[in-house]
């Protein structure tokens, strides 16, 4: 079952003026930052459809190639608008990685949010400390909540990205296939040459 709208549609029919998705990217990784995105469509948005926006899932349920082909149609839209942040790998060994999510979490929020009555739906478990926005937490969100899904899908594309170009800069750990996550060939790189300067050190890398 693909992630819908009722949620949202529910918030906007109850006079909210936004009604914010957010989701993290790369939590479990080795290397490389946590990425977020939030992201929220105008409430004009679900008067309509987009035919081209049926598919849309769980970021981790689809192929490289579809959510490189969801956000160039998402950033298409009129209605839609995001803001991404990330905490690199120095922060996350100094807060630690859950802090440090819930760091960029707040900060994608607070830079996307407008003085609107707002509604913020977090994917997982736990809310974003000291958020002065109303907020709920929706477990699996990004596969049950059309805008969290949106917003994982914006920054795995978003993060991969970045792992493509820190491939270039450190070329001998494989960051192009694997994405900083723990894959044999990167545990196998890491016993051969150690650690680069974004690998997370807080993590147990060996």
């Amino acid at each position: 079952m693909l992630p819908n709208k009722n949620t949202e549609s529910k918030y906007i029919k109850s006079g909210y003026g936004q009604v914010i998705g957010v989701d993290e990217v790369g939590m479990g990784c080795l290397a490389g930052p946590v990425v977020v995105c939030a992201a929220y469509f105008d409430k004009l948005f679900y008067l309509g459809k987009s035919k081209n926006l049926e598919n849309v899932n769980d970021s981790k349920l689809l192929s490289a190639k579809r959510r490189e082909v969801i956000v160039e149609e998402l950033i298409k839209i009129k209605y839609f608008k995001y803001k991404i942040s990330f905490c690199q790998p120095k922060t996350i060994d100094r807060l630690n990685i859950h802090k440090a999510s819930k760091l960029a979490m707040k900060r994608a929020v607070s830079g996307l949010a407008r003085g609107t009555r707002a509604m913020v739906l977090v994917d997982g478990l736990h809310e974003i400390p000291s958020l002065k926005i109303k907020q709920r937490t929706i477990t699996k969100g990004d596969s049950k909540v059309f805008v969290i899904a949106c917003a994982s899908i914006m920054a795995k594309v978003y993060r991969d990205k970045l792992m493509a170009k820190y491939a270039k800069k450190y070329p001998k750990y494989g960051f192009e296939i694997h994405k900083g996550y723990g894959t044999k060939q990167h545990y196998a790189q890491l016993m051969s040459i150690g650690p680069c300067a974004i690998h997370r050190k807080s993590f147990r890398l060996l």
